[in-house]
């Protein structure tokens, strides 16, 4: 019913900044919280960040704090990853959720998931 379609993800240097969007193709009553995850190869698909739609909460692994900003836009059903200083082990393809609670989203039991956008860091 819900479609989540992500985008900006690509090849950068280290150091160097990118955006990636999610896109819902609708909102639901349920879907109260968006997330970010990420896969590396060879590795299990590791929590990021979440963003709560009504007042904007935000939440970050210990990762990515201080470099990625999670933000949303209401009347776009859009969320957006500002990645700054970005490293080689970001490398990884990126995927949105959405679901009920930040602890639900953030524990991997999120109702909706994108396909995922490829993020490559160059050293």
């Amino acid at each position: 019913q819900v479609q989540l379609v992500e985008s900006g993800g690509g090849l950068v240097q280290a150091g160097g900044s990118l955006r990636l969007s999610c896109a819902a193709s609708r909102r639901t009553y349920s879907m109260y919280v968006m997330g970010w995850f990420r896969q590396a190869p060879g590795k299990e698909r590791e929590f990021v960040s979440t963003i709560r739609w009504s007042d904007g909460s935000t939440y970050y692994a210990d990762s990515v704090k201080g470099r990625f900003t999670i933000s949303r836009d209401n009347a776009k059903n859009t969320v957006y990853l500002q990645m700054n200083s970005l490293k080689p082990d970001d490398t990884a393809i990126y995927y949105c959720a959405a679901g009920k609670t930040m602890g639900a989203v953030q524990s991997g039991l999120s109702d909706y998931w994108g396909q995922g956008t490829q993020v490559t860091i160059s050293s």
